[in-house]
């Protein structure tokens, strides 16, 4: 309501009601017995009420940022709808529960065989992909065997399908996550108390140890309903990372597509910047050039095939045509049929299906304990960025399928799955793919049965296809990596455009920053500076508790925010009246007092620290507290030192608008017996009352 109406509709849906003057209200005893009490009297103030809503659903308006401050309506003018009784809970069934948190106990018994087509379609296709990308992941970046690619693409998929919440999401190995085992696999070998146990054994021992923490994180996240942390960090922080990611992996990935893997083992090199300096060092002198042309043809090759295929996204069969799968079969025919191998070209060769001494064994032993305290800050960065890629494509699925996610429960899920994985010696952290989740979309998958199939398919190639690719070049498992890196690098320019278009210098500062920090320094460096940058940005945030000040529109009694009402006045001196707009907790009240003194000495207005005050300090302060559902212990204690504070300065206090449950908050704190009772008042036009009244019993004596 933005202005009065002095005139009574026969609608009651209409009708508005009639205002008076304050002169004519009566003692703040009486307006504080109607606010609790919930009725309008002929001697209370009460805030107009939209007909027919209850005083939940009137609560909730308030909290939207829709009321106004407005004068009494007239009484008997309409009369207050009885308080509804509140609905009957009803207790939640055991199986109810059970399908909540396993998923899969809901939609397996009512699985509808026509979706079987879509999720048949969509878990070979993706698989289709997936076996060549996870034997690329194990071997190119984390340098471990084929096997662990494979176990680490197909188990985890199968354990999220009855856990998890999305049902288009992949959940298989990451190229980042599997650049960053195979770096702390590097780390560990150039140090000497480890060296001596071998490349196969260290990297065994270190790729298990931090899936099973990676599991283990994510399923206490989950379990502790942690989920939230996907709001907390920034996507600018996220798509810098990635960017760096991807720059490291294809410079990584040029060393085997030049043939200069033979040579990397007489060099110490630790940063991308030394790899960049190799390469250019022996790329002309010591290049393979067969392994070259077989390399950069396939992936201009996928390249091609990739473009070409944008031009028929009505013809499925040629849309989804799994060009990764066609290169290297071609490829490894085309290897054995001219002997590249006897040419120098570095093949994949005989795969034996081993994880060790046993293929499942309990991730916790001897040979793993001693890896385990310097591999958990990676295993908190995996799970971070992780979750961070799965809950971006979980959500994008739900929203462009209509259904909703949890993200408790994916974290649940895939700390299940890795936790499960861990168990296989060897596997890599498995997460949510965005690239394959969507794609498992386009094509037909409305269930999780399409995880589970594609999972089961990878599962098979273990023991039936890896034999089929002995003479696989690895030049060209570079180059599928590498067209892998070209999607990731082309969000890049929009996402700039973007943060550019918006002036957001600090998401772009952020991104940057971690861009160069992971380019130039450590990527576990990188990642952890930004994260603690983009926490503090959080808590700085966070930190400034939203309010305003209060004016009055001119000839009504109604009040709104002076910084977006311009017709809004200050119209009562030394009188401020501040609405606090969110609830107080210990975080937004720590600088609650500070705040209130830039209110009192500039206004809402910007300005800098070191400027001269613009007003004068207030004789009254008035708290219009509608939008304060809680206020925890902290908050109360300061709230208290604050109340107590202006008192010692002679400032009159009022608060308006106080709910129950801060109102006991406040009861407990002791902060109502050190105001006393009739400094809480109904809402704004009851305190302006007393603070009128109080002036003119001021002024009476000094007429005598």
């Amino acid at each position: 309501m933005d202005s009065p109406n002095h005139t009574a509709h026969k609608d009651d849906a209409d009708r508005r009601p009639s205002y008076r003057t304050l002169s004519d209200r009566a003692s703040a005893a009486s307006s504080l017995r109607a606010m609790f009490s919930g009725a309008s009297t002929p001697s209370g103030v009460k805030t107009p009420r939209t007909p027919g809503l209850h005083e939940g659903e009137e609560a909730r308006l308030l909290v939207g940022g829709r009321d106004v401050e407005a004068g009494p309506a007239e009484y008997g003018s309409r009369t207050l709808e009885p308080r509804p009784k509140p609905p009957v809970r009803r207790k939640t069934s055991v199986w109810a529960k059970v399908n909540y948190y396993v998923p899969s106990t809901a939609w397996i018994p009512r699985y509808s065989w026509p979706l079987l087509g879509g999720d048949m379609l969509a878990g070979l296709t993706v698989a289709c992909m997936l076996i060549p990308q996870s034997v690329s992941y194990a071997t190119s970046l984390a340098r471990l065997s084929p096997i662990t690619g494979l176990f680490s693409a197909s188990i985890p998929g199968i354990i999220y399908a009855l856990f998890g919440t999305s049902r288009q999401l992949n959940v298989s190995p990451e190229a980042s996550l599997s650049l960053l085992i195979g770096q702390a696999v590097d780390d560990f070998l150039h140090d000497p108390h480890f060296a001596h146990y071998g490349r196969d054994a260290v990297g065994l021992a270190v790729s298990t140890v931090v899936t099973f923490q990676v599991g283990l994180f994510s399923l206490l996240l989950g379990l502790f309903r942690l989920g939230f942390i996907d709001v907390v960090l920034s996507r600018a922080l996220l798509r810098g990372f990635v960017t760096a990611m991807a720059i490291v992996i294809m410079i990584e990935q040029l060393i085997p597509m030049f043939g200069l893997t033979a040579l990397r083992g007489q060099y110490q090199l630790h940063t991308t910047l030394d790899k960049i300096l190799f390469i250019a060092e022996n790329v002309w002198h010591h290049g393979h050039r067969l392994t070259m042309l077989i390399g950069f043809g396939s992936l201009a090759i996928l390249l091609l095939i990739r473009s070409f295929k944008g031009f028929f996204k009505r013809y499925i069969l040629i849309y989804r045509l799994p060009e990764v799968l066609l290169v290297v079969a071609v490829s490894t025919i085309l290897c054995d049929k001219f002997d590249w191998d006897e040419r120098g070209v570095e093949i994949l060769g005989s795969v034996p299906v081993t994880t060790g001494h046993s293929l499942v064994h309990f991730p916790l032993h001897k040979s793993t304990l001693r890896y385990f305290r310097r591999t958990t800050s990676l295993s908190v960065v995996c799970v971070i960025i992780g979750f961070l890629d799965s809950i971006v494509a979980a959500k994008q699925n739900a929203g462009l399928y209509g259904y909703s996610i949890s993200p408790n429960r994916e974290l649940v899920a895939l700390g299940a799955g890795n936790l499960a994985a861990s168990f296989v010696p060897g596997t890599l952290p498995a997460f949510g793919s965005i690239t394959r989740s969507k794609i498992a979309g386009e094509v037909g998958a409305r269930t999780q049965m399409a995880s589970m199939i594609c999972s089961i398919v990878v599962l098979l190639a273990v023991f039936y296809i890896l034999p089929w690719l002995y003479y696989l070049p690895k030049t060209v498992l570079g180059a599928v990596i590498c067209l892998i890196v070209f999607s990731l690098l082309g969000e890049v320019p929009h996402d700039v455009k973007f943060y550019w278009k918006l002036r957001s210098w600090v998401d772009l500062g952020l991104m940057t920053l971690t861009f160069v920090l992971t380019i130039f320094w450590d990527l576990e460096l990188g990642i952890a500076v930004s994260l603690v940058i983009s926490l503090l940005l959080v808590v700085h945030r966070s930190s400034k508790t939203r309010m305003t000040i209060l004016g009055r529109i001119p000839g009504t009694d109604t009040w709104k925010p002076v910084d977006e009402n311009p017709e809004a006045q200050e119209d009562a001196a030394g009188v401020l009246i501040v609405r606090i707009r969110e609830n107080l907790d210990f975080a937004n009240t720590a600088q609650l007092k500070e705040r209130l003194r830039r209110l009192e000495l500039y206004g809402v207005t910007k300005h800098h620290p070191s400027d001269e005050p613009r007003r004068e300090s207030a004789d009254v302060l008035v708290f219009h507290l509608a939008d304060v559902d809680s206020i925890d212990a902290s908050a109360a204690q300061i709230f208290y030192e604050l109340v107590d504070t202006y008192q010692s300065r002679g400032v009159g206090l009022y608060i308006t608008h106080l709910k129950k449950g801060p109102r006991e908050s406040f009861e407990r704190a002791g902060i109502i017996k050190l105001l006393g009772e009739d400094a809480f008042c109904k809402d704004v036009a009851s305190a302006m009352h007393l603070i009128e009244q109080a002036a003119r019993d001021r002024r009476e004596p000094s007429r005598w």
